[in-house]
Formats: C-alpha cells, structure tokens, sequence
C-alpha cells in the first residue's frame, strides 16, 4: 500500500471514530447526567425528579429528532440554527433544576462546530460556557444567594477560555481539511499520472511496432541500394564485357574482355557477401576514401575506355564510414550512370574536404539529358541508381544536386557533413 493510501486510510478510521462518537455523545452526557443527579444525596441540593425526567425526555426526542433522526438537516444553517437554540434553553433548564446536567451542558460545543456557521459558532460557544459555568457554581439558587460576582467571573473567564480553545480546534479542522483536500488533489494527480503512464505504455508500444516497421523498410531499402551498387551494376559490366568478347574477332580483345568480366564476377561476388554482412565494401577496407575513389574510377576507366580523372582538394583525413561508404557509392552510382547513359569521352571527379563538409563531384562532358524528361521506354530520367545516391546522402542530412542539359554534359555533386572516424553514429 502506498503512503498516500495509508494516510487517506488513517484519516478515514479517524473520521468514522469521531462521527460514531459525535454521534451518541448526547445521550451519553445526559444518562452520566441523570444518573448523578439522582445518586447524590437528597439533603445536598434537593431536585424535583419529575420535572427533571420531564426536561430530560424532552431533551432526548429534541436531540433524538435533529441530530439522529434527520442526517439531511444537518447542512441547513437556520434549521439547525433553531435546533441549536433549544438545546441550550433545555441544558439551561436542567442546569437550573440540577447542577450536575453541566455535563449534557458540554455537547453544545462540538455541536456549535458542526451545526452553527461562522460568527454564530462563537455565539454558541458562549452560550455551552455560560450555561456550564452556572453548573460549575452550584446552580442558579447558590448564584442568586450572594455569589453573582464570583459567578459573572467565572463564566467571563469561561467563555475566554472556551473561545481560544475553540479558535485552536477551527484552525486544527482547516488544517485537516487541507489536509484531506491535499490528499483528494494527489490522489486525482496519481489518477491522472498512472492514466498517462498507461497511454504513454501503448504509445512506447506503437513506437516500437513502427520503429521495427521503419527499420524493416530501412534494412530493405539498403540491401536494395547495395544490389543495384553491387551485384546489379556487376551483372551489367559483366554482360557489357562478354557481348563485346562475343562481337570482336580479335583474340586479344576477346581474352581482355573475358578477364574484364570474371575480375567483376569476383569483386560482385565479395560485395554481394559483405552487403548481407553489413561490412563496409572491401575497396574502403583496404584503402582511404580518395584511395578508394581513384581505384574505382581506374578500373571504370579501363574497362570502358573513357579518359577518367580524380582530384582531391582540402585535408584528406579519415571520415565516419557512413560518410565513406555514401561517397564512395556516389562516385561508382555517377560512373555507372556515365557509362549507361552519357557516351562521354571525359568524366572529372572532385573530392573537396573542408571544415565541417565534404563534396564530391562528379561531371561529363557526354550528351546530357533533361532532368524530369521521360525516357523512350516510358521511365523518367532518374531511375532508382539516383534516388538511391539521393536517399544514400540525406541520411547523412546532406544534399545531391543533379545538373545537367541535352548536349552540355551532366554534373552531380554530393554534400555530406565532415563527421570525424569515430565520431557520433
């Protein structure tokens, strides 16, 4: 059980004790009353027994019908204000036939507390203290007898005392119901509280659902850009290779073209076993990027025979391999699409590092195309090669710009941020 619980469960047994006593209070007090009244001697203060039980019957079914019998009255401050105003002419009744009924005398305070409203709770309170302090001096007869100065005293100094210790108990009741009203607001927050952990429970488990969703995508997405940079262009080069071996009659050109295609079986073969092992490809295993570019634009050179040229400008320093690995399938995505599509005579490669990015461009001198422009089969110009570079650099929340007019050649160019060898993933 938590401590909030506990506390509203001690208030709540305090509560119901007070209640059950406030409760049968009255007629405790009265019956302790009669009783003592009638057990003292008769030659001490002589009392009239059948006036007495007469007062005292009608005390009990006053008591009986407005505090026991009619709970829904209790909140109706004029009702209960003439409830109130009875009972203190019957106590003060009784006080005057017999001294010892001061005790019945003593409901009137926690009754003033529960019944009477602002001002008139004093009212009340100084009424029970008049009246008990009549029964304190012996009586309405020993009073009158000579002793009004010490009974005008007494019941100053009760009512005093009774008003101060009245004003404690109000301040000791705010407090509680602060109390109370502090324990209703912190149970209203942990409702609330235990509600929103419960939907942030199920929006957590939405997130995980979509973040496997995503990273499902993410995955297929991947192994779809590594296949077309891999596996896809290899297959291609290949089939490029061994229909020019199967077109020449020149026995030389025809072994150089073999070699070309199972040299890029063997390098497609150990890309596609890295791309499912998520490695990074083996040009970058073996070298640094610009290394690693020159290497790739060497072989694309060779094998179809176009004047091909690296540059690399700025502080070549290792990079983050996400930022490697993008460029490096940038340039070979650039060559692929040169090779394809551009019947370029020259392509310029530019690597640029700077402070915080780093560029590569990538420009042809070959026919160009419009960018948007629909291809004879249909397709428009862009095909999955681009929005894979595309997709490959905003990952990194970099840029590619395509440029690029029918006849004036074709520039890309890739922006990535400068993310150092080890830096944040």
């Amino acid at each position: 059980m938590s401590i909030e619980a506990e506390l509203r469960a001690e208030f709540d047994r305090w509560e119901r004790r007070e209640i059950a006593l406030f409760n049968v209070l009255p007629y405790l007090l009265l019956a302790a009353s009669v009783l003592l009244t009638l057990l003292q001697p008769i030659w001490v203060t002589p009392v009239h027994v059948p006036t007495m039980l007469g007062l005292t019957l009608a005390a009990t079914l006053w008591v009986l019908y407005f505090h026991t019998l009619h709970p829904e009255w209790h909140e109706h401050g004029p009702l209960m204000g003439l409830y109130y105003t009875g009972l203190m002419v019957l106590a003060a009744g009784l006080v005057a036939i017999a001294p010892f009924f001061a005790l019945f005398a003593f409901v009137g305070y926690p009754q003033s507390f529960i019944y009477l409203k602002g001002r008139w709770r004093y009212a009340g309170v100084a009424a029970t203290a008049t009246v008990s302090a009549i029964g304190y001096l012996g009586g309405v007869a020993d009073i009158v007898a000579g002793r009004w100065w010490e009974g005008i005293a007494v019941t100053v100094i009760s009512i005093l005392l009774a008003g101060v210790f009245f004003h404690f108990a109000e301040l000791a009741d705010q407090r509680n119901h602060k109390q109370r009203q502090a324990l209703t607001e912190l149970h209203e927050v942990n409702t609330k509280l235990e509600a929103a952990l419960e939907e942030n429970a199920g929006l957590h488990a939405q997130l995980l659902v979509q973040a496997r969703e995503a990273g499902v995508l993410d995955e297929r997405q991947r192994m779809a850009r590594e296949i077309h940079d891999t596996l896809a262009q290899g297959l291609a080069g290949i089939l490029t290779q061994l229909q020019a071996a199967e077109q020449t009659d020149d026995p030389a050109a025809s072994g150089r073209h073999l070699t070309n295609a199972m040299n890029l079986a063997r390098e497609s073969l150990t890309e596609a076993r890295r791309t499912v092992h998520a490695v990074e490809p083996a040009m970058l295993a073996q070298a640094r990027l610009p290394d690693a570019i020159n290497e790739l634009a060497r072989r694309w050179a060779e094998v179809h025979d176009v004047d091909t040229v690296l540059t690399t400008t700025g502080d070549a320093r290792p990079m983050h391999a996400d930022v490697e690995v993008t460029l490096l399938r940038t340039a070979q995505e650039a060559l692929a699409n040169v090779a394809k599509h551009a019947r370029a005579s020259r392509v310029g490669l530019t690597l640029s590092y700077m402070e915080d990015l780093v560029t590569l461009d990538v420009r042809d001198d070959g026919v160009g195309f419009a960018p948007g422009a629909k291809r004879a089969n249909g397709s428009t110009n862009g095909g999955f090669g681009l929005a894979g570079m595309r997709q490959r650099v905003q990952r990194l929340a970099g840029r590619l710009d395509i440029e690029s007019e029918p006849g004036g050649g074709t520039a890309i160019s890739a922006v990535v941020p400068a993310i150092p060898a080890g830096g944040v993933d």
